[in-house]
């Protein structure tokens, strides 16, 4: 293998210097500090100290004499800044000031660094926006006032925090260097004794830049960058950029040659460049790469997988062949990526949603269905809070509920997730989740295995929550749980599960940044799309472009010439190469094939060897099979039971429609999922309607219908209907929202009914009401059936009208005349189109059946959106189209004909050598 740069160096180190005790050494990172501690001790032949190694961030602290703090801290820090600053009566609260405060810092970080005039700048930036602001007026809106107010505050803001945190001794990345360069002079002196390298740079801010020269014309110091001389040549070549602008500006280049630039570039590589459709596939692929690598070399030594987009850490790590026996990672597993992130974001949407000790049925569902919440509840338990919500159609549910339902053992986790955030001050709050994290400790340690993996996530929680515990104790901030929520999702981005392991041995997976200065004979480099290797346009700044341009602060170019040079580097040395990039990308995460791949294939050096392939899965061709379930013994006896108790029209027509369906829920007695109805479903606005009918219309059987009696009713419509909500939609709220529009609906149905009836009564027509929801159920014989078979059904109405008996389904749904009229009587056991008919056939069958009369009857449905239409009636033609005679009266005859398609039709079920298919819906 090619000689990797920090060997290169530490031979340097070694050859030039006779101790290494006064030697200080800086690297971009501390995994980079690690391998040259490696390097330089296979170098040594003897006992002696060993040189100091830091990293960049580390030796800027110590320059400074100020301690670097976390992002959460410094916008603590400046949150009380802005309350001084600003009169109270326009004070936000923290979630809404952190918004904007973050990106703030991000420009205070880049003006630091870049030792830009924060005045200067600032005032810059203030008159813009007023030349900016959308208005000639001379009188300018409030609105306009505040945001030409908040532009001249930004350098305030900047001033007063600048001065906080030098009183407290810490600050952020860009205060640290300000604070530095004061120091430089200063630690330089102090320092004469000692050698100070500084390896494997690229991209350096101007605070770095002045440290750097600084060293080098009054200490003994040297650089050595870590560069192909192939792009210092190439004047476009990106990787190269900010290299050949310190050969151009620094005035120790006038004397000094550049130390060391590689030649390896250009030398001979094999490179893969591969599409992959999706992320999980390149996991995958890359799965497959190793297995087939290890089984070529017999291990994984000097190959490096590292992740342009590190959300694939999961899928990558999941994707890992067997023989993979060892694997060192640097990239950490981001908290909101672990299980528990998902169950505390629940438990803290419970405590933002409550309701007057109420909480929303969806998130308690969301709650319960978490696996974590397993740990906290017994199975039993969550399954009968589940059923209580649906069975009780509950949209809240209230403390007290929950509490009865939950064992007593089981109270204490119940009292840590379900509280009342208008009695409990943020702190009680995060005391109960750490609490929590206690409890779930419990329940893993006491698992018959130890699961470790869980205890370390419950840990970093742990900590994370005494982390927000300290800091609102020190600076009282969160005052509410929406800024809690909000702090604690932007903690779980920064905050990651560091894995342990051994950076000098077997496979090597981190991310782009981690692989800084790191030199492996084979690379396998995923996500490689627009967007992600380079990250694209991103502009969180409050500076435009222009300014940015103008004071020298870096714009997307300088970003890209960065992703540029660490793709490039981790190519220089490497022997065999794997460029894999998703064919499919995702909206928002990056877009077409990287600029990188089609410049490696442009640049067509004599030596690389390309191979680009487009990597899809192997699909196996299915032929769609229907469903076909055979019958037996057992479920013709199944059938046989059903027979007895009696077949419904719509489950015969059900299995007209599909015999699956008719299987699954007539035999298998597999209902639909029952759900709480938030909104009011179509099923119950009808059973309400329906019910309100019969109760209204029930005192009336036996009678005619008077316009006196349309009159009474029409009065009772309200009432009759509130209880019917009350009692059909039980839980739910329908005085808001699309609920009380379901309500107003059901009353409109109901009084549009009794209108339609005013206007048949107006026409002449003489109505008796016989009887409502009136229940039938028929015996049928079949030759060859030995067995009880029924027909059962509800018929809605049965009214008398000029000495006709009607029979009327009520529908709240939609249907047309078309819909009930028939050409050929096996038209309704063939399509199940014709299902209204075959219905109303089989209530007019089993009303003859019953009474056994001579008169003449109708069969019919009135639909509630179809009013104009009257009753639609059952119809039989002579033939389609045009110039059909139609019959409306259902003679014996109509009867005998659709007693013979019922009971070919009843048959047929029995039939054992005809299976259930399925058909195509």
């Amino acid at each position: 293998m090619v000689k990797s740069f920090i060997a290169e160096i530490a031979s340097e180190i070694i050859n030039t210097n006779t101790t290494l005790e006064n030697v200080v050494c800086i690297l971009p990172s501390k995994r980079a500090g690690t391998f040259l501690k490696n390097e330089l001790l296979a170098r040594t032949s003897k006992t002696q100290f060993s040189p100091e190694i830091t990293s960049i961030e580390n030796f800027i602290e110590e320059l400074a004499s100020i301690k670097l703090s976390s992002n959460l801290t410094v916008l603590f820090e400046f949150y009380e800044v802005y309350k001084q600053l600003q009169p109270i009566e326009e004070h936000e609260n923290f979630y809404t000031f952190s918004k904007w405060a973050q990106i703030a810092l991000q420009d205070f970080n880049e003006i630091d660094r870049y030792l830009i005039d924060s005045e200067k700048i600032f005032g810059y930036l203030s008159s813009i926006k007023e030349l900016n602001h959308w208005t000639l007026d001379k009188e300018k809106t409030v609105l306009q006032k505040q945001y030409l107010k908040f532009w001249d505050q930004l350098g305030a803001y900047y001033e007063a925090l600048h001065n906080r945190l030098k009183k407290n001794q810490i600050g952020y990345q860009g205060f640290v260097y300000r604070e530095a360069i004061e120091n430089l002079e200063h630690f330089i002196q102090n320092n004469l004794q000692k050698k100070f390298y500084f390896i494997g740079f690229n991209a350096l801010n101007n605070a770095e830049s002045l440290i750097f020269q600084e060293f080098l014309s009054t200490a003994e110091t040297e650089v050595f960058w870590d560069i192909d001389q192939s792009f210092i040549d190439n004047k476009e070549h990106d990787a190269g950029l900010f290299i050949r602008r310190y050969l151009k500006t620094w005035k120790h280049f006038n004397n000094h040659p550049l130390k060391y630039p590689s030649s390896h570039f250009l030398e001979e590589k094999n490179i893969s460049i591969i599409g992959v459709p999706k992320n999980i596939g390149q996991a995958n692929y890359v799965g497959g790469i190793l297995e087939n690598l290890h089984n070529t070399q017999g291990h994984l030594k000097s190959t490096a997988v590292v992740m342009g987009n590190e959300s694939l850490l999961t899928p990558i790590l999941n994707a890992l062949p067997a023989s993979v026996t060892e694997a060192n990672i640097t990239s950490g597993l981001p908290l909101e990526e672990t299980p528990i992130a998902s169950f505390f974001y629940s438990v803290l949407n419970i405590i933002e949603k409550e309701d007057g000790a109420k909480w929303y049925f969806k998130d308690v569902l969301n709650l319960f269905s978490n696996a974590i919440t397993r740990h906290l509840f017994k199975d039993e338990n969550i399954e009968k809070t589940t059923s209580f919500i649906h069975q009780q159609n509950l949209v809240y549910i209230s403390s007290d509920q929950l509490y009865d339902l939950i064992s007593e053992e089981e109270h204490q986790a119940l009292s840590n997730i379900f509280i009342s955030k208008s009695t409990s001050s943020i702190d009680k709050v995060i005391n109960k989740l750490t609490d929590l994290c206690l409890i779930l400790k419990k329940s893993y340690t006491e698992l018959e295995e130890r699961n470790t993996i869980y205890l370390e996530y419950l840990y970093r929680f742990y900590a994370l929550f005494n982390q927000l515990k300290v800091l609102n104790k020190d600076y009282n901030t969160i005052n509410d749980i929406r800024s809690l929520k909000g702090i604690y999702n932007e903690l779980l981005v920064k905050e990651s599960i560091d894995f342990q392991g051994e950076p000098l041995q077997g496979l090597q997976i981190m991310g782009v940044l981690e692989s800084r200065n790191l030199d492996f004979e084979t690379v396998i480099i995923s996500s490689v799309n627009e967007g992600i290797l380079p990250s694209g346009k991103s502009n969180n700044s409050f500076l435009p472009f222009d300014i940015k341009v103008a004071f020298g602060l870096p714009t997307y170019k300088e970003k890209d010439a960065i992703y540029t040079y660490h793709f490039y580097r981790l190519l220089q040395r490497a022997k065999n190469v794997y460029l894999l990039y998703n064919t499919e990308p995702d909206v928002l995460e990056g877009g077409e094939k990287s600029r990188f791949l089609l410049q490696l294939a442009l640049l067509g050096q004599e030596k690389h060897h390309i191979n680009e392939v487009i990597a899809s899965p192997l699909v196996e061709k299915k032929s769609l099979k229907l469903l076909e379930i055979k019958k037996n013994n057992l479920l013709i006896d199944d059938l046989k039971a059903v027979a007895a108790k009696g077949f419904s029209p719509s489950s015969l027509t059900n299995y007209v429609r599909n015999p699956i369906d008719f299987y699954n829920q007539t035999i298998l007695g597999i209902k639909e999922l029952e759900e709480v109805e938030e909104t009011v479903a179509a099923n119950t606005l009808g059973t309400i309607v329906h019910n309100t009918l019969e109760t209204l219309y029930k005192p009336l059987e036996g009678s005619y219908l008077t316009l006196a009696h349309l009159e009474s009713m029409e009065k009772e419509i309200d009432g009759t209907i509130t209880a019917f909500f009350d009692k059909e939609y039980k839980g739910g709220d329908y005085s808001r929202g699309k609920n009380l529009i379901s309500y107003h609906i059901a009353k409109r149905y109901v009084a549009n009914f009794i209108a339609f009836e005013k206007t048949r009564l107006a026409s002449g027509q003489q109505i008796k009401i016989l009887a409502n929801e009136i229940y039938f159920k028929t015996a049928i014989t079949i030759d060859g059936l030995n067995f009880p078979i029924h027909l059962k059904g509800i018929v809605d109405r049965v009214e008398e009208v000029d000495g006709v008996i009607n029979i009327i389904d009520y529908k709240t749904g939609k249907v047309t005349q078309r819909d009930l009229e028939i050409v050929e009587w096996s038209n309704l056991t063939d399509d199940y189109k014709y299902s209204k008919a075959f219905q109303v056939l089989c209530y007019a069958y089993m009303m003859s059946k019953k009474n056994g009369d001579a008169k003449e009857m109708q069969a019919g449905i009135i639909s509630f959106k179809n009013l104009n239409e009257g009753v639609l009636k059952f119809t039989k033609k002579d033939k389609p189209g045009r110039g059909a005679v139609k019959q409306h009266l259902i003679t014996s005859e109509f009867l005998t004909a659709f007693e013979i398609q019922l009971k070919a039709l009843i048959i047929e079920l029995f039939n054992e050598e005809e299976s259930f298919l399925e058909k195509e819906v």
